[in-house]
C-alpha cells in the first residue's frame, strides 16, 4: 500500500519529532511546577525560602525590636526551670517568664522596665528566670554573663539579681574594672570576686544557657518565653501584658 499521501497529515522527520518533544518537555515542566506551587501554598511553606513560616507575637504599638533583628525560628521547647536557674518569684507561680537576655544588648536594656512593671503588677502569678544568650558581636556581653554568675557564687540569687540590675545600669561602661567596682558596691569581697571572673570558671555555665537558648531556636535578643511561647523583642508592656494575661496570670 502506498502511505505517501498520510506524509500531509504526520511528518516523522527529525525535524518535526524534536519539536514534538520539546513541546511535550515544556509542557510537563509547567505542570510540575504548578503542582510544587499548590503543594507549597497548601502546606504553608514560604516560596521564597522553603522555611516554615513563623508565627509573631502581636504587636501593639511601636514595633518589637531586638539584636540582631530577625525573629526566632522554630526550634524545640524551651528548657524546664530547675535549680541553676536565677529566679524572681513564687515557685509556684501560673506562669513562668524565662528571658534570654545580653547583658550589653541595647534592646535587652529596653525591655527590662517592663519586665519590672510586670513583676510588681503579678507579684503572685508571675515569675522571672534570667538565662544567658551573649551575643558574639558584643564584646563584654560574655564576660558580663560570667561576672554576674561569680555574683551568684559569693551572694546567692540576692548577689545575682543585684549584680543584674547594675549591669543593666552600666550598659555603656562594661568592662573589667567595672565588674570589680559593681562587685565592691553590691558587698562582695574583690578579692575573691577577681579570682572567679579571671579564671573563668563560670563560662561553662554561661554556655550552658546559651546552649538551652539555641536549643528553643532563639537567635536574637530579648527573647522571652512565657509558659513556652515565645515573645521575640523588646516589647512594649501592653504586649507582654496581654501574653501574661492570656497565659492566666491576673492581678
Amino acid at each position: 500500500m502506498d502511505h505517501s499521501q498520510d506524509k500531509g497529515m504526520w511528518d516523522s522527520s527529525p525535524k518535526t519529532t524534536f519539536y514534538l518533544g520539546l513541546f511535550v518537555g515544556i509542557a510537563v515542566s509547567s505542570v510540575l511546577a504548578l503542582v510544587l506551587v499548590f503543594s507549597m501554598l497548601m502546606s504553608g511553606r514560604s516560596m521564597a525560602t522553603g522555611a516554615a513560616v513563623v508565627a509573631q507575637a502581636p504587636s501593639a504599638g511601636a514595633p518589637a525590636a531586638n539584636d540582631p533583628g530577625p525573629a526566632a525560628p522554630v526550634g524545640g521547647p524551651v528548657k524546664p526551670v530547675d535549680d541553676t536557674d536565677h529566679i524572681l518569684g513564687k515557685k509556684d507561680a501560673k506562669v513562668t517568664v524565662i528571658e534570654y537576655s545580653d547583658f550589653e544588648c541595647p534592646f535587652c536594656g529596653q525591655i527590662e522596665p517592663a519586665l519590672a512593671q510586670m513583676r510588681a503588677e503579678f507579684p503572685n502569678d508571675v515569675r522571672l528566670v534570667y538565662r544567658h544568650f551573649p551575643l558574639s558581636f558584643h564584646p563584654q556581653a560574655q564576660k558580663a554573663a560570667e561576672a554576674s554568675e561569680c555574683a551568684a557564687k559569693l551572694g546567692g540569687n540576692d548577689g545575682f539579681w543585684k549584680m543584674h540590675e547594675k549591669l543593666f545600669a552600666n550598659q555603656q561602661t562594661l568592662g573589667p574594672a567595672t565588674y570589680v567596682t559593681l562587685a565592691k558596691e553590691i558587698g562582695l569581697k574583690e578579692a575573691d570576686f577577681k579570682t572567679c571572673l579571671d579564671s573563668g570558671e563560670m563560662a561553662a555555665r554561661v554556655n550552658s544557657d546559651m546552649a538551652s537558648g539555641n536549643d528553643a531556636g532563639v537567635n536574637g535578643t530579648p527573647a522571652t518565653f512565657i509558659n513556652g511561647k515565645l515573645v521575640s523583642g523588646a516589647v512594649p508592656y501592653a504586649t507582654l501584658k496581654q501574653e501574661l494575661v492570656a497565659a492566666g496570670a491576673k492581678n
